[in-house]
């Protein structure tokens, strides 16, 4: 009898035992297993994945840049660790990549959508952006103000992208609405297409579309799809959430919150300030800044051998030839030398006139011997330029798509036409450089050549003046440039290493 009744008792004990057992076990298990934010410290590496668009990442005179980037930079900064960038090809491989947990954040303009939360945790909002129809301005042709005016037209949208889910939802309550979804176009290859007629829209964050707008005249917004939405970073759903949290402390900081300002200024609301001639400020500043500077440009000229006219054009291309010029990327004075480039050619003071110019010609002269020395004046000084703008990497890569197309790669009447084609993916997806807004050297070079020859018209001006006046010629079709040698072959810039994803 007392057997029996001891009996149930004592499995109850062994059952507790056995409970408290595991529950000590399982909680040895979690004191020894590192957090996810401490797995990363103690690898020293935070995986990104992003895509090589304007927006986001891309390289830019040899340096990486970004709106995406140098805010995931000071985020691996804050965690102490080395950032290293997954770079998928399309948005479909950046979800998959993240899926499979190839990555730690996804950062690439990602809109915060009720699908994308089922399967991924978002860090907090840094930005918001409306869904905005894009279209051609055409006379006779009404601004589409709603969704019946775009029935039966041929609309393409990114795959993957937030903007395919929200046609998805808009479909039900219109259901004439079709649209095409395109894994291998960029945003701004849908723009290009918008722009040449061969789709009639496309849509696309308004942030996105207003920094590019300024290099498609003719395009415009129609209407907004809906209202703005938060854009974020993406994350794997993980157990402990320490990444997570990590994220919001550090989007909480006063610190980042004035980096974000900084960076939407830097990448959202540059326009093509290089796509304009003011012939009344240049004859302004000609009369008001000029005259002080003319003597700098001639000493340097005897010094580098280069022309002190294509100097001060390159002076009033860089800062309208004010000393004090600053850049927010922090390049200085008359050149608008960098840190880098006034080290090397030994100035130390860049707001310094005189320094800033002799050390911009020579800074010119090692810029011009990477330029293979075949090729002939006054191309070999345009080539020189525009690789000094976009990077002599991009350079190359522009001359090898001439040079596939059948044309003279040493000839910049050519080398101009493709270097814009560096900004499209589907070609800058297959070149070693990868992304440049290869329309900047183009405009940059035309500008300078702009302003030589206004330089030498007011030059043949000044000398009828002193000659008493006979009949102004005018101006010259082509401003010439010095003949410089060249003894090193292009070198192509170094280039982030990218990782693959793991």
């Amino acid at each position: 009898m007392f057997r029996l009744r001891q009996k149930p008792y004592f499995r109850e004990l062994v059952y507790l035992w056995g409970l408290i057992s595991i529950a000590g076990i399982l909680a040895l298990i979690s004191f020894n297993t590192p957090t996810q934010v401490e797995a990363i410290r103690s690898k020293g590496v935070l995986r990104v994945a992003t895509r090589n668009t304007p927006m986001t990442y891309y390289i830019d005179k040899g340096q990486p840049a970004g709106f995406e980037y140098e805010l995931a930079k000071a985020f691996a900064d804050y965690l102490g660790v080395r950032l290293e960038l997954v770079i998928p090809t399309t948005y479909s491989d950046l979800f998959e990549t993240m899926r499979e947990h190839n990555a730690h954040i996804a950062a690439s303009n990602l809109i915060i959508s009720k699908k994308r939360q089922e399967q991924f945790d978002f860090g907090p909002a840094y930005r918001s952006s409306a869904p905005t129809l894009i279209y051609r301005i055409r006379q006779g042709r009404p601004q589409p103000t709603g969704i019946d005016d775009i029935i039966n037209s041929k609309i393409v949208v990114l795959a993957g992208s937030s903007h395919a889910e929200l046609l998805e939802n808009l479909q039900a309550s219109h259901p004439g609405l079709t649209w095409e979804e395109s894994d291998s176009d960029a945003a701004t290859d849908l723009l290009d297409r918008v722009h040449s007629g061969e789709i009639d829209f496309t849509i696309l964050d308004s942030t996105v579309f207003d920094a590019q707008k300024s290099f498609y005249p003719g395009l415009a917004k129609g209407f907004a799809l809906e209202e703005p939405q938060p854009i974020a970073w993406m994350l794997p759903k993980h157990y402990d959430g320490t990444l997570k949290q990590a994220l919001e402390e550090f989007f909480a900081l006063a610190e980042t919150q004035a980096l974000i300002a900084t960076l939407e200024e830097k990448y959202f609301s540059r326009q093509n300030r290089l796509n304009f001639f003011d012939t009344t400020e240049f004859r302004r500043a000609l009369t008001e800044r000029y005259p002080p500077l003319e003597q700098y440009f001639m000493l340097a000229a005897q010094e580098s051998a280069i022309d002190y006219l294509l100097l001060a054009a390159i002076a009033y291309q860089e800062s309208h030839w004010r000393a004090d010029a600053v850049s927010p990327t922090g390049v200085k004075g008359v050149m608008m030398l960098t840190e880098g480039a006034a080290s090397e050619v030994g100035v130390s003071d860049r707001t310094d006139p005189h320094q800033s110019i002799l050390g911009g010609a020579a800074y010119l002269v090692g810029v011009k011997a990477k330029i293979p020395e075949r090729v002939k004046e006054p191309d070999h000084t345009w080539f020189a330029l525009a690789g000094y703008n976009v990077g002599f990497g991009h350079l190359e890569d522009a001359r090898v798509l001439t040079q596939q197309a059948g044309k003279d790669p040493d000839r910049w009447e050519y080398v101009r036409e493709y270097l814009p084609l560096l900004a499209n993916e589907r070609y800058y997806s297959k070149l070693r450089h990868g992304y440049a807004r290869g329309y900047e050297p183009v405009t940059y070079v035309a500008n300078i050549r702009k302003y030589m020859e206004m330089l030498r018209w007011e030059e043949q001006l000044s000398q009828m003046r002193r000659n008493h006046g006979s009949e102004p010629p005018g101006p010259a079709e082509e401003p010439a440039a010095p003949s410089t040698p060249a003894t090193t072959p292009l070198v192509p810039e170094p280039i982030l290493q990218l990782s693959p994803a793991l």
